[in-house]
Parts: structure tokens; sequence; C-alpha cells
């Protein structure tokens, strides 16, 4: 009685079929059956083996389960533990009382094993779908076509759907199998028909998954694997269509489309509100729907070889004339100018030392001169690199004769700015440390009558106490040279 009441989703038609688009690989032709499709199938010699027979067949129907499903596995992953990744500790999270154990090959094989045994329902559905758009049985599919009209002219019918099929698909069916109908062997004036009082003569019926390496077990894995022939059929073909148009491989081509998706966003944001929704819809399940006819088919497939494709060349040579036309391209790579400032240091003995080049004019009230930090940078020009994924785009460096601009742009106070000669901007000598600061240029000798008008002396922070115009420490001049984007070599996946 415990099996009475079972049922198992399968799918016993036809096989889910393969999808071949063009310039995809075909699948592999199926092998023909094993005799373990027949495993489940008892024989007359092995109900004579008794209870330890019984035991070893169990056993031994494990063995090669677990050996079939193994050497499935074992073509697709490594079997040496230590070619497999470890996730870090340290960033496992999720919610609370969630599993996520590592890949292991013996859960892999038990999760497989399972998940065919239960994927039947799906494999059903598909399949009822396919016979529905096929127009296998025409009253099905008008029908579908019925209740698809019904929900396009009236959405608010749609949240009745689910409703409706859990009714009559799923309580209906399960009532009318514990109150089944009479047998009668009697003519048809004494029949009766179906009466639903009483109480229930059957047990209910439970969905069950289906025996493993039966022969319901290799249906499941057959269709299983024409899905997963469908699945990759399908990744390929819109990789093929959609990438090479998406990602600026042709980037005439990925502008033009990138600037007609763009028109059409603005025209939808505008019109959709307008638009006759229903009925588009409605247009289009009825056209997909009867497109499935296979008479219908044959028809499109001769009009399409007739009239469409010999135009097809035409269409796409117009599409690349208008983009070779409309679109303009920058054609020379971006380009930056980047700066390297000369620092140099007052010796003891009154003489400028070469220091290095830093990317920091090193100015006296920078954060790393306040807090004592020597100068970053390279002792040598030649050792100046240019920022990662750049290049240069000049042979050699300029100096930058405009000093007194980068010093007022960065708002740099403090020193004295040179306006002719090397552009030197010198520190400031400040023995009395006087908060003076400001960008001062060296005084210019007057002619004539100011020449011979003598202001008095008195120190200053410019020209020192004893008026013999001493400067600071250090001195810096700035260099720039041009750069431009790197082109990034392609890597091999």
């Amino acid at each position: 009685m415990d099996d009475f009441g079972a049922d198992v989703f399968v799918n016993r038609d036809d096989p889910i079929p393969t999808i071949i688009l063009d310039g995809s690989t075909p699948p592999r032709p199926r092998t023909p059956s094993t005799p373990a499709e027949q495993s489940d199938v008892e024989t007359p010699s092995n109900q004579r083996k008794g209870l330890r027979g019984r035991f070893s067949a169990l056993k031994e129907k494990a063995r090669i389960q677990d050996q079939l499903v193994e050497k499935l596995l074992a073509q697709v992953v490594p079997l040496d533990d230590a070619n497999i990744p470890e996730d870090d500790p340290a960033q496992k999270g999720g919610s609370p009382g969630v599993a996520r154990p590592n890949f292991n090959l013996t859960t892999m094989s038990n999760n497989f094993r399972r998940f065919n045994a239960r994927i039947g329902v799906v494999f059903v559905f598909q399949a009822r779908v396919i016979r529905v758009l096929s127009w296998k049985q025409p009253t099905h599919t008008l029908s579908f076509l019925a209740i698809y009209t019904l929900v396009c002219l009236d959405p608010y019918l749609l949240p009745l759907l689910p409703l409706t099929i859990l009714l009559i698909g799923v309580l209906v069916p399960s009532f009318v199998a514990r109150h089944p109908a009479a047998e009668f062997s009697l003519s048809s004036e004494q029949a009766i028909g179906y009466s639903p009082h009483g109480p229930p003569l059957a047990p209910a019926i439970t969905v069950k998954p289906v025996k493993e390496l039966s022969r319901d077990f290799f249906r499941n894995m057959r269709d299983l694997q024409n899905s997963m022939e469908d699945f990759s059929q399908l990744h390929d073909g819109v990789i093929s269509l959609v990438v090479p148009r998406t990602n600026f491989s042709d980037e005439a081509l990925s502008s033009a489309l990138f600037v007609s998706l763009f028109a059409a966003c603005l025209f939808m944001s505008i019109a959709a509100n307008v638009l006759p929704w229903r009925l588009i819809f409605l247009t289009l399940g009825w056209a997909v729907t009867c497109m499935g006819h296979p008479t219908l088919q044959r028809q499109l497939q001769t009009a399409h070889e007739k009239h469409i494709h010999p135009q097809e060349e035409k269409a796409r040579g117009l599409v690349e004339k208008w983009v070779e036309r409309d679109v303009i391209l920058d054609s020379a790579p971006e380009t930056r100018e980047v700066e390297i400032f000369e620092l140099q240091r007052l010796s003891g003995a009154g003489e400028w030392e070469p220091w290095l080049f830093s990317a920091s004019p090193y100015d006296p009230l920078s954060a790393g001169r306040i807090a004592g930090d020597r100068p970053v940078g390279t002792r040598f020009f030649e050792d100046v690199l240019p920022p990662q994924g750049w290049e240069w785009s000049e042979k050699k460096w300029a100096l930058d004769l405009w000093s007194r601009e980068w010093v007022e742009e960065r708002i740099i106070t403090g020193v004295e700015v040179e306006t002719e000669g090397e552009r030197w901007v010198y520190d400031i000598y400040d023995e009395q440390a006087v908060e003076k600061v400001g960008v001062v240029e060296p005084p210019v000798p007057g002619k004539g009558k100011e020449k011979d008008k003598a202001l008095p002396p008195k120190p200053s922070w410019e020209e020192g106490e004893d008026g013999d115009g001493r400067r600071g420490e250090w001195r810096r001049r700035r260099w720039v040279r041009l750069v431009k984007r790197k082109n990034i070599p392609e890597t091999s996946a």
C-alpha cells in the first residue's frame, strides 16, 4: 500500500530536443542503453537468492552507482585534492545556520544522484510546453491562446492564473485520486455517473523521487544531458551574437549601437505611456505560437531562404556604410602633462648641490617639510618613470619657464621666484622666523633718479638681517613632459 499512492515525475515521452545553432558543434551521438537500465527489474533467479542475496545485490547496486557517478564527475573535476582551491576561512560569512561546505567529490556524487532523481518535474513541464507550442494537440494550443488572449485584454486576470492552476491542476486531481470513480461492467443504461460522496477509498498521492539506476533515473539523465547541451549552445550563440557588437572591439559599430539605444531610451521615456501594450503583447504571443506550427514553419523557412537571406548582405552593407560615414572616433590617444621637480640643496661651502628629482616641490610649508621628513624621489632623470598605464609621448623633458604660475596655483608661500635665467624657486632665508610670507621676486635695479634714492636700511625676511641677499637651504624648478595612454595587450584566458 505504500507504493500505491506514490507518483514520480518523469518525462516518458520524446527526449528533450537539443538545439543546434549555426556554427555550433553538434552534440555527440548517444551511447546505446546499458544493461544497468534494466537493473530494477527482478528476475526469477534473483528472487531465489534469499535475504543474504538481496543484501549483497543492494550493496553491489550502490557500488555500481557510485562508480558510475564518480566516473562521470572525474571527466570534469580534478581527482587530486591539492588542485582544488580552498576558501579563505576569514572571508566566510553569510546568513547564520547556512552551511557552505567546500567541494568534495563524494558530496558532489551524492548530490548529483539526489538531484537527478528529483529533476523530472522540470523536464515534464518543459516537454508539455514544447508540445503546446509545437501544436502536437491543436485543441491544447488553442486553449492556451484563448487564456493568453484573456490575460492580454484584461491584465488584472494575471493574479488569477496561479490560483486557478493550483485549484484545477493540483487539488482536483488529488481529490479524484482519493475518491476514484466506480468501475462497472454493466450496460450503458445501468451505468451511473461519478459521485464524490462517501469516505476516501484510495490512499493520497505522494510524490517520490525515482529509484536510482532505474529506467526513469536514466531518462532524467538523458534529458539533463540534452538540457546542458541546449544551454551551452544558447550561451555560445548569444555570446557570438552580442559580445562582438557590445565590447567595443569594433569601436565604430559599438558606438553606433550605443547612440541607437540611447535614442530608443529617450523615445521610450516619452512614448511608453501611449503605446498599446495590450495589443503589442497579444500580437507577439499569437505570432510566436503560430510560428511553432509545422506547416507555417516550412513556409517561413522557404520565405527566409528566398527573400530575406539574399537581402542580408545588402542590409549589412547599408549599416556599415552608415557607421563609417556618421560615426567619428578619436584617432589620437589621450595625452596628459606630467611634472617632476628638481631639488638642489645649499652646502656648507655655499655651493648648490644636486639632490634628487621629486614629485613634490618640498616647499617650506609642505607637510613633509614641517614634519622634518626628507624629500622622496630619485637621483637621476633617467630613473623617472611615467604613471602606471601611460607611456612617454615626448623624448625629452622641458623646463617650465612660467615658474611664477605653478607657485601661485599651489599657493606656495615663503619662497622667492626667479622669473629669468634657470627659473629656480628659492626658499627665503629667515633667521629671525618673522611671520611674513608671500611670493617675492628679486628686486630689479632702478635707473636714473630712482637709483639714487636709497631706502633706510632695515632687516627683512627677503634679504636677511645684514641685507646680503642670502637665501634658504633649498631651491627647486619644474620640468614637464607629455605622456599618452598605453595599449593594454591581450591576455590569453
